[in-house]
């Protein structure tokens, strides 16, 4: 069973795509954590990454393919991953179709947790001080929302058309969101 979980930065993706890795022994292929790792490494792509990420850009669908393709071709990974911050559109979105389809897999689910920019910007400031990250700010909170709402509409409407796709009431405590989502995948 391969999963992507959807949802505007802040939304709590990373933390119900570990929820959902521990409890159904899957792994999480995060891409913002795969991009965070290469700038921490200061790569040459690490530091490019860097400079879009900081002007309130998404990183290129090239750069991602390269990273998510080494995932998906690797057996141990196979029909075992949560998709945490990919596909971002519809290229991508057709790229990782490509993708399974060329390794032997199939996405079985996808959630979207839907959650409000008042709540999303309040979430990051009050991350600031736990987890400083760079992008952490409200002008760059508010631009992240507006470019991951235009740009995943049509994808998710994608998943919509194909009956993949479940939403999440993001906004409640994390223990009721966990239920839900472990309820949903059980049924899969």
């Amino acid at each position: 069973m391969n999963l992507i979980i959807f949802g505007p930065p802040g939304a709590g993706k990373g933390t119900q795509a570990d929820f959902i890795v521990n409890k159904f022994n899957l792994f999480k292929l995060s891409t913002g954590e795969v991009l965070r790792n290469e700038i921490k490494n200061k790569t040459q792509l690490g530091k490019e990454i860097f400079s879009i990420i900081n002007s309130g850009s998404l990183v290129s669908d090239n750069i991602v393919e390269r990273l998510v393709e080494t995932f998906i071709a690797d057996k141990k990974y196979k029909n075992r991953l949560i998709f945490d911050g990919y596909p971002r559109n519809l290229i991508q979105t057709k790229t990782l179709q490509e993708l399974l389809l060329k390794h032997g897999q199939e996405i079985s689910l996808v959630l979207k947790l839907s959650v409000s920019l008042e709540t999303i910007t309040k979430r990051i400031l009050e991350r600031r001080t736990i987890e400083k990250r760079t992008d952490d700010n409200k002008e760059i909170a508010i631009k992240r929302y507006q470019t991951y709402e235009k740009s995943t509409e049509p994808v998710i409407e994608y998943y919509k058309k194909l009956n993949l796709l479940k939403v999440i009431d993001g906004e409640r405590p994390i223990d009721q969101i966990n239920k839900e989502i472990s309820d949903i995948i059980s049924l899969i």
